[in-house]
């Protein structure tokens, strides 16, 4: 027993040792620092300059492995080589670290950032002392980050002591679904959440989160929350909220939509404010609904050769406004043959900003290869899905009898022939029976 005992120890300060030395750190970022080029002025624009950049993370601030990994390669320059804490690990997350080789890599930028009270009036309470903290004589950078496939959309800020390197995560904002679609009438979760250091003397002051949306040059404040007076502003838009406690107790400020409306299609701008501190990431929201298609007439009359058939295929309800028409005969052989995309009107929008279109085609005989008729389909191919309508085609007094033709003909004459046979057959029956009673009254 002290043998197992003894072997359970080991292996505990084993894993123990593992977890502090493997599982404190991140792999290495490659990222772009992005700042204004100095002497620029006589109001032009400022011009930019940037440089490669290393980013070693690590979530312990006690540890030194981060410090000892192998230096930049000789074409990034030491002064831009950083060495992050971030205790929420949130820039060890494995959608901003490829697989080794991969020609893919994640986005990355970090600039010089410079603490300033907020002017919006949500956030103003929270810088309420006139004096600015001796905290924020540092140097100070954001960072700004977007994982493979849009997994995640990422916003840093750090603070370093003045002239080092080795910054630390004092608020970072973050979003697993940077890109969301939706159907009609489903509620809808822009995720967002934030993190910030509790040693921060920031921090004591609470906190106010913001949701603003953009679309084609518009925008409208969606949200806005005072975390330390407990209050929304005054414009706060119908239909939209926070969970609370989600908000106070784990930093979930992600924006809940009870209905989806095509109104909603844009970017939103989550922005989480501390006193002199802001980080913010953007969310895209598309609303996808697919056509319902109504094809007219139906049924079709019946067609006869030279005759031209009229019949229109209409897509309702659908968003976004992107949609191809095409047509289809599926004869009564099984093939399938192209009849383009007929005549196409214009959208028309609804009153719930969905759309609507219709195409119209003309089956002519003389000029298209309809055979004895079939199923024709209208084919409708939208973001949401392809939707399809059918209506049966009944071509009559085509030269050359078809197979099924041939089979009721012949159906028919033997039907006849026996029927003409019964018939011959009593008429025969009956002569005979009076020629035998004439017979016997002689």
């Amino acid at each position: 027993m002290a043998n197992i005992s003894t072997i359970y120890k080991l292996s505990f300060l084993a894993f123990t040792y593992f977890i502090h030395v493997y599982g404190t750190s991140c792999p290495v970022l490659e990222c772009w620092f992005v700042q204004e080029k100095p002497g620029r002025g006589g109001g032009f624009p400022a011009a930019m300059m940037q440089e490669k950049s290393l980013l070693y993370i690590n979530t312990d601030p006690e540890s030194e492995e981060t410090k000892s990994q192998q230096g930049p390669s000789a074409d990034i320059n030491h002064d831009r080589v950083y060495y992050i804490t971030d205790p929420a690990a949130t820039l060890c997350s494995s959608s901003l670290h490829p697989p080794e080789g991969s020609v893919h890599k994640p986005q990355c930028e970090i600039n010089p950032f410079m603490p300033q009270p907020s002017t919006v009036q949500w956030a103003v309470p929270l810088t309420d002392s006139a004096h600015s903290p001796i905290y924020l004589q540092a140097d100070w950078y954001s960072a700004a980050l977007q994982g493979l496939d849009r997994q995640l959309g990422l916003s840093s800020v750090m603070r370093a002591p003045t002239a080092t390197k080795e910054p630390a995560v004092v608020l970072s904002v973050s979003s697993r679904t940077p890109l969301v679609r939706s159907r009609l009438g489903e509620p809808v979760v822009l995720d967002c959440g934030f993190w910030m250091e509790d040693t921060s003397p920031l921090s004591v002051s609470g906190f106010a989160v913001e949701w603003r949306y953009q679309f084609r040059g518009d925008g409208r404040l969606v949200l806005a929350y005072d975390g330390k007076s407990d209050r929304f502003a005054e414009t706060q838009e119908e239909g939209a909220g926070l969970d609370f406690t989600a908000l106070h107790e784990t930093g979930n400020a992600s924006l809940i939509l009870q209905e989806a409306q095509v109104r909603h299609t844009g970017t939103y701008i989550c922005t989480v404010y501390l006193p002199y501190l802001l980080a913010q990431v953007a969310v895209e929201l598309e609303i996808v609904e697919p056509p319902s298609l109504s094809i007219f007439p139906s049924p079709l009359p019946l067609s006869v050769p030279g005759q031209v058939v009229k019949v229109q295929c209409e897509a309702s309800g659908f968003s976004p406004l992107s949609l191809e028409f095409h047509w289809e005969l599926t004869g009564l052989d099984g093939r399938v043959r192209p009849l383009g995309q007929g005549s196409v009107t214009g959208h028309r929008q609804g009153p719930d900003n969905t759309y609507s279109q219709t195409t119209r085609l003309e089956l002519d005989s003389a000029k298209l290869d309809l055979g004895r008729g079939g199923k024709v389909t209208c084919v409708a191919v939208h973001p949401g899905g392809t939707r399809r309508a059918s209506v049966t085609l009944n071509v009559i007094g085509i030269s050359g009898p078809s197979i099924e033709d041939s089979m009721a003909m012949v159906a028919v004459a033997l039907g006849l022939y026996g029927l003409i046979k019964i018939v011959s057959w009593t008429f025969s029956s009956g002569s005979d029976d009076t020629n035998s009673q004439e017979k016997k009254v002689k």
